[in-house]
């Protein structure tokens, strides 16, 4: 098993889908749950979750923002009914430096910008992150194979990126040379846009829902998604989640990540220790999501 730390916002829900996800996953021991910016609702939130599934073991951190606004979607009140706000079991910063020493080989799966991991890498330089697997960054026409690139973005070097210009200074101190990282593994937007929770996809997970408390939440939420919305849910934050547990469901290329005016990009390197996706085995990622491999 793996041990896993989670670092999720909570404004879009398939943050929260990949709470669920590695919280029950054969695959994964999750460790910690940090929560970006984390006022008392998100940490609220995170706790119901882990309690709907059993797992109010896992500490939650965070640090409350002061704005005044919860930082959660309305969604998520319709799917997991009410909660009280609470109190996080530490700063994030406290908590990724404290289970990052008693497990030393774990991954950070980043699910929103990498505020916290910024704040990490700035307080305590001590601590080395063995591998960082992010939900964010694109890798463009220099890195993808022509046969792998989604339409939308053929022609394109660089593109916004939600996850990384919400936390830009972050992102690239994460991704310095310098950094206390060993692999960093990039789950990109060229590669998650074509990952959709339809209803076909809703269809074909209610055979395994069963299996796992998990993804019985995940389907029961789904199906209060799709009422709504009936072209469905990209997967960006789970489709990063599966890469962390088997990164051979995902086709890989070493980079050098750049921020530019139209966005972020890569361009082949080598010895960057930084990886961005450039394709998926959607079958291979769907056996993952489920538990089956």
């Amino acid at each position: 098993m793996l041990d896993v730390l989670l670092d999720i916002e909570t404004q879009d829900p398939d943050d929260v889908l990949a709470l669920c996800l590695l919280a029950g996953h054969p695959r994964a021991r999750l460790r910690a749950v940090t929560v970006t910016p984390g006022s008392a609702d998100q940490i609220g939130l995170v706790r119901r979750v882990l309690a709907l599934l059993g797992r109010a073991d896992v500490p939650v951190g965070g640090r409350d923002p002061g704005t005044g606004r919860d930082h959660v979607s309305g969604f998520h009140r319709r799917w997991l009914g009410s909660w009280s706000p609470a109190d996080p079991d530490a700063p994030a910063v406290d908590l990724l430096a404290g289970t990052l020493t008693a497990h030393p080989r774990a991954v950070l799966v980043t699910g929103g910008p990498p505020h916290h991991l910024g704040a990490l890498l700035e307080e305590r330089p001590d601590v080395r992150l063995d591998r960082w697997v992010a939900q964010g960054g694109f890798a463009g026409d220099p890195l993808v194979p022509p046969a792998d690139r989604l339409p939308k973005f053929a022609g394109k070097d660089v593109c916004p990126t939600f996850n990384f210009n919400g936390a830009p200074r972050a992102a690239l101190l994460a991704l310095s040379p310098e950094a206390p990282i060993g692999r960093r593994e990039l789950v990109s937007k060229n590669v998650t846009h074509g990952v959709r929770y339809d209803r076909a996809f809703h269809e074909r997970l209610a055979a395994h829902k069963a299996a796992s408390p998990s993804l019985a939440l995940i389907h029961r939420g789904m199906d209060l998604y799709l009422r709504r919305r009936r072209d469905g849910k990209l997967l960006h934050d789970p489709t990063a989640a599966c890469c962390a547990l088997a990164p051979a469901i995902a086709a890989w290329a070493e980079a050098e990540v750049r921020r530019e005016p139209g966005g972020w990009g890569g361009r082949p390197a080598e010895h960057t220790r930084t990886f961005l996706t450039t394709s998926l085995d959607h079958e291979a990622f769907f056996r993952v999501f489920t538990g089956q491999d």
